[in-house]
């Protein structure tokens, strides 16, 4: 029945014509005694039209770009009218797509960044104008060839591989110092397609080195005359004679002279970690003996009544520089006393697992909410200015640990819930795991 009910009126008319011409066809053949005769002429008439409208069909189907659809009526002119219906509609979005994708190159082309549009195996497919004068990219010679073998900058190739650096951008210096390129990977679900955004970042480079090397001059600069003052303020307090209406003020500017230097300290630090110099000295660090030695400053009388405990794998060290890894978890440390109450517990964890080496600090203090966790290794930013001030937190610290982490190929985890505590955690890769066994086998070696 769903059958009949879609056959069009077309169909119904070729199919009463059809049986019309059957009956008259029998009528005449029963008169002159032929019937089966008359009818094998009849349907052999049928079919032979039949047959040549199927070939007027094929031959418009064939040269329909320069021939006008046949006109033949019945269910062959319904056929054709639907089959001309779709391709005039796909020349439409045709031309849609053909607009569109004209109007797209136009668009890189005058776009200030470069496109890269890579395959499943990272071979180039597609580049706009800006790619090719940046990266120096020819069309005929370019063109299917893996970009990892035109770039060859081995943090991009890592980039490109494994997704990292987190943020997504890669900085690039060809050969020739000219310019510095942000490279950009842009990666979509169910698609083995990459594209790769270039941008021109030699400005912005050169503003940061600027900003670097005032920082760090200034605090040179600064670090000579402030140690001038705070020595003539030591004189000052411990002076008997001093009148006693100007001991608290002197006090204070101890005090204040005490917190710019840990700043100006924290600067050159973080200075010479942004420098990306990565000549440091790698050797292997006993991280459970470094929680153990801050722990026991935690608990010390000047540092407040805290219940600080303390689990590390003694079977594991960690490769890396032992300055920065010391800075690294003193500052987290230091925050979680810092902020932590009296009476409240700090948590120290070293472990390892197949993910890597991982140091935990845990507290139970004021918290952060959840709108500022974004921000909180940005230099200067501060949950709470005035608190952080009151306690001589100079905003640096955990600047300081996001590019110490950097160096050694490390990630930082933040969790916190405002009011209940935080906890910050980092996660260091394998290869920089190294057992304790391995570390005392060679000492053994070298002595």
């Amino acid at each position: 029945m769903k059958l009949f009910s879609r056959v069009s009126s077309a169909g119904w008319q070729a199919a009463t014509r059809f049986a019309i011409a059957i009956v008259l066809a029998s009528l005449v053949g029963l008169i002159i005694g032929r019937t089966w005769m008359v009818l094998a002429l009849v349907l052999g008439v049928y079919l032979l039209v039949q047959f040549w409208n199927l070939l007027r069909l094929e031959r418009w189907l064939s040269h329909r770009r320069v021939e006008l659809p046949p006109d033949i009526s019945g269910p062959w002119g319904e056929v054709i009218a639907i089959v001309d219906r779709l391709y005039r509609r796909k020349n439409y979005h045709r031309a849609q797509v053909t607009g569109l994708l004209r109007e797209f190159r136009r668009l890189t082309t005058a776009m200030p960044e470069g496109a890269i549009l890579l395959g499943s195996e990272h071979e180039i497919l597609w580049f706009n104008g800006r790619a090719a004068g940046w990266l120096n990219l020819h069309r005929k010679r370019d063109v299917g060839i893996r970009i990892e073998n035109l770039i060859r900058h081995p943090a991009f190739v890592e980039y490109l591989k494994h997704g990292r650096p987190v943020d997504g951008v890669v900085v690039y210096e060809p050969v020739d110092g000219g310019h510095y390129l942000s490279i950009t990977v842009v990666r979509t679900r169910g698609s083995q397609r990459q594209l790769l955004i270039v941008r021109d970042v030699s400005r912005e480079m050169r503003i940061e080195s600027i900003r670097k090397d005032f920082v760090a001059n200034a605090s040179h600069e600064l670090r000579s005359p402030l140690t001038v003052i705070s020595g003539y303020l030591d004189a000052l307090s411990d002076d008997q004679s001093l009148d006693p209406a100007w001991h608290s003020p002197v006090l204070e500017m101890r005090r204040q002279a005490e917190r710019m230097s840990s700043i100006i300290s924290d600067l050159l630090e973080l200075s010479k970690l942004e420098s990306g110099d990565r000549r440091h000295i790698e050797r292997p660090v006993d991280v459970g003996g470094m929680l153990s030695l801050l722990r026991r400053e935690a608990t010390s009388a000047e540092q407040g009544s805290h219940s600080v405990t303390l689990q590390a794998d003694e079977d594991h060290w960690l490769l890396g520089a032992e300055s920065e890894i010391h800075s690294i978890v003193s500052n987290l440390v230091s925050n979680a006393v810092k902020y932590t109450p009296p009476g409240g517990e700090i948590s120290l964890r070293w472990w390892v697992d197949k993910d890597g080496g991982h140091v935990s600090v845990r507290d139970t203090g004021v918290g952060i909410a959840e709108e500022h966790i974004p921000r909180l290794t940005e230099r200067f930013y501060r949950v709470d200015s005035g608190r952080s001030r009151e306690m001589g937190g100079s905003g640096l610290g955990l600047a300081i640990v996001r590019h110490a982490l950097n160096r050694h190929e490390a990630t930082l985890n933040i969790e916190s819930v405002e009011g209940k505590g935080s906890t910050f955690t980092c996660h260091f890769p394998p290869h920089r795991v190294i057992s304790r066994a391995a570390v005392e086998q060679a000492a053994a070696l070298q002595a």
